[in-house]
């Protein structure tokens, strides 16, 4: 059994991968879905989905992970996610003398390659599947919105510190799949920091969030004093669920969908502003 992983790697298991420690949420969520959730025997804090990964030990949480338990676990391969964890903590893990693979998808496709490869080091009997449903889920979308009228959208990722997203993270070439534009995709930093004053400047004809469960929790309330931007003033202030839309998972998909339907509305609303008399 053997794959190269996003850090260049070349992984290499004398037989399929039988007890799998998960330091990522999407990891533990990939191989539930590729048929291989019953070899994960730890993962991290926030892997809630689907229901079986709740009731896993867990051995990490953001940015740390408690070795010693890991060690204890006995795995016979290691899945984390390479941004998750500071360089540190990943030569660490290396430490352990045990398999490591490092995911770290850098386009939607990405996610589809990553079900395939640790399908084939847990010898996964689904992984080709999901692989193929969401690569057909994607084309789909792509084919149906990508080439309409272009829409400018403001990603935020947190409000304060005000973060988005720069062009090369996932996301932004999901706003492309939709249509959209991310209007900051020229800045170079997965998840930049901008000011507020650049976002007015830009003045995005949508501004979008993710909360957990697309709950709106107000994050976006900020922007409402300023009616005379065009996303504030038609009210397309949209949050969408940041545990399917931020998860490098099949779900992601699901939630692309809601969200180029809702970039979709921004167009229709446009179009009849512009047919009345």
């Amino acid at each position: 059994m053997r794959a190269i992983d996003d850090a260049g790697v070349e992984v290499v298991l004398a037989r399929p991968a039988q007890r799998i420690v998960s330091l990522a949420p999407h990891l533990t969520e990939q191989l539930f879905a590729i048929g291989a959730g019953n070899r994960v025997v730890a993962t991290t804090d926030f892997a809630d989905y689907p229901a079986q990964a709740r009731a896993l030990p867990r051995v990490a949480r953001a940015h740390s992970v408690d070795l010693e338990r890991v060690a204890a676990a006995r795995p016979d391969l290691i899945v984390i996610w390479g941004s998750g964890f500071p360089p540190a903590t990943l030569a660490a893990l290396r430490r352990l003398d045990v398999p490591l693979y490092v995911d770290e998808p850098s386009s939607l496709d990405g996610i589809a390659t990553s079900m395939l490869r640790l399908g084939r080091l847990a010898a996964a009997p689904d992984a080709a599947d999901e692989a193929a449903h969401f690569r057909a889920a994607i084309s789909r979308l792509r084919d149906r919105y990508a080439s309409r009228r272009e829409v400018s959208v403001f990603y935020q990722v947190w409000p304060q510190p005000l973060m988005t997203l720069g062009g090369r993270h996932v996301l932004s070439e999901g706003l492309r799949v939709c249509g959209a534009r991310n209007v900051f995709e020229r800045l170079a930093p997965i998840a930049p920091q901008v000011s507020m004053e650049a976002v007015l400047a830009a003045d995005p004809e949508m501004i979008v969030t993710a909360e957990p469960g697309g709950i709106d929790r107000g994050a976006l309330s900020v922007w409402k004093p300023f009616a005379e931007q065009r996303a504030v003033a038609a009210g397309h202030l949209v949050t969408i669920d940041a545990d399917r839309i931020n998860r490098h998972t099949p779900r992601l998909a699901d939630e692309l969908a809601v969200l180029c339907e809702r970039i979709d509305e921004v167009r229709r609303s446009q179009a009849r502003v512009k047919s009345r008399p």
